[in-house]
């Protein structure tokens, strides 16, 4: 390995680390790309169109709730790859157990509460679905919610391998849960009949059990010495995440907005069928953000290390690689969408239809986040993320009603959807390009250095 690394011209160790694991992840992600678009046709055959759209608009809207992690993931992140820098690991074990303990708490009370409300929904209202449902979602949406809560908790273990610069492991957790998932369904496919019920609690509970079983193998030997103690929960290890983790949470949640409400946007105005198209053409130019996001996600944490130790020489030359690599994966959307409709065919075959249009403008949407991100980790990385904070709430108000505008009121349909969101991301576009090049040559000052 380490000749080969000489040969390309990489001989930092932080990229070195970096490449390996992006090596890694690029392996067992292009698995989870394989088995999620082989899933699709198998999910609508045993689904049918109009359930599998109520699937994806109920799994956006579970989707909202991830926001109640507070932002401490994103907080528990940056404390714990500073904590293990400085060589502070008790430190960094008392920041992983303020975290497991705070979000497990907050879960458990949001279960409790929405047991109690799921009795007063009515939740084929709120999916514009058929009333016959009733009785499937009510007992649906609480066991979905369940395993949503109880995820939120046991995936802090990956944000600890990320922190820790162990990048491939998040890749690694998706690919099995994809391999699962895809057997699950080529199994019940051949043993039961057609249940959104039976389809949405194994969906949903897969995911939980991978994670619970890489937590105990985690906190059982590689991170044996970090296992959450209840003892080390103190408010001032709280607050330390918090401080930082609260600017996440609000971006966060701004992001959730941005990127889930589409679905029940569309569900409402017209039907659940109709998210169907929207989602088959997000997912295909999703192939280019999952394969982009295996490069860049090193990158927040090693982003946060080489910054504290003032290597700005490194950062710049790691962005102007990344951003020859932005322009690769663009060029690999316009490929995407040149050959779209065939592609579309061959995967889904003749029975539903994703308009050009739709596509056009997926196509623009993922080039622009594709743009955005490594900017985004950067700035995320280093701190300096109140800009980006009003920059996402404003985003975030406005997506809805300028989607809905495009949608309804100009005629354009489910492509009306995305265009809102691709005009309240705009602005980001510029500012962060802005705020970046301000921070890495020194001269950020007020707003863009807070």
């Amino acid at each position: 390995m380490q000749k080969i690394y000489s040969k390309i011209g990489i001989k930092s160790d932080r990229t070195k680390n970096i490449t390996k694991h992006v090596l890694v992840s690029f392996v067992y992600k292009g698995g989870s790309i394989l088995t999620s678009f082989l899933m699709v046709p198998l999910t609508i055959n045993y689904l049918d169109t109009e359930n599998y759209g109520i699937w994806l608009t109920l799994s956006s809207f579970i989707a909202w709730f991830s926001f109640f992690d507070i932002g401490l993931g994103n907080g528990l992140r940056n404390k714990f790859a500073e904590s293990k820098a400085k060589g502070d690991l008790t430190l960094a074990k008392a920041y992983v157990s303020s975290a497991y303990f705070t979000i497990g708490s907050v879960c458990l009370l949001l279960v409790i509460v929405f047991f109690g409300l799921n009795f007063f929904i009515d939740w084929p209202r709120v999916f514009n679905a058929n009333a016959t449902l009733q009785n499937e979602l009510g007992i649906l949406m609480p066991i979905v919610f369940s395993f949503f809560c109880l995820q939120l908790v046991v995936k802090l273990i990956t944000t600890i391998y990320t922190a820790d610069q162990h990048h491939s492991m998040q890749g690694k957790i998706n690919f099995f849960t994809s391999v699962a998932s895809l057997l699950a369904i080529w199994v019940m496919t051949r043993t039961s009949q057609s249940s959104l019920l039976i389809f949405g609690a194994v969906f949903s509970g897969l995911p939980v059990l991978i994670l619970l079983w890489l937590n105990f193998f985690a906190f059982s030997k590689t991170y044996k010495e970090y296992r959450p103690t209840l003892s080390l929960w103190k408010k001032e290890y709280l607050r330390d995440i918090f401080g930082l983790g609260i600017s996440f949470f609000f971006i966060q949640m701004a992001w959730i907005v941005i990127t889930t409400t589409d679905n029940m946007i569309i569900s409402q105005l017209f039907s659940p069928k109709e998210v169907v198209p929207f989602n088959l053409a997000f997912k295909l130019f999703s192939i280019s953000t999952m394969l982009f996001t295996i490069i860049v996600t090193p990158y927040w944490s090693t982003f946060t290390e080489a910054y504290l130790k003032k290597d700005y020489s490194w950062i710049k030359c790691s962005m102007g690689n990344l951003k020859k690599i932005v322009i690769l994966f663009c060029l690999f959307c316009f490929i995407l969408l040149c050959f779209s409709s065939l592609l579309y065919k061959i995967w889904i075959g003749k029975n539903i239809d994703v308009s050009f249009r739709i596509s056009l403008l997926m196509c623009i949407y993922t080039c622009l986040i594709i743009y955005l991100t490594p900017l985004n980790y950067f700035i995320n990385g280093v701190g300096k993320i109140k800009l980006q904070l009003y920059q996402t709430i404003l985003m975030g108000i406005l997506n809805i009603p300028v989607s809905i505008f495009f949608a309804s009121y100009c005629d354009l349909g489910s492509a009306g959807v995305i265009l809102g969101t691709i005009i309240c991301i705009l602005p980001s576009v510029f500012l962060s390009t802005i705020q970046y090049n301000k921070i890495i040559n020194q001269r950020a000052i007020g707003l863009w250095n807070k």
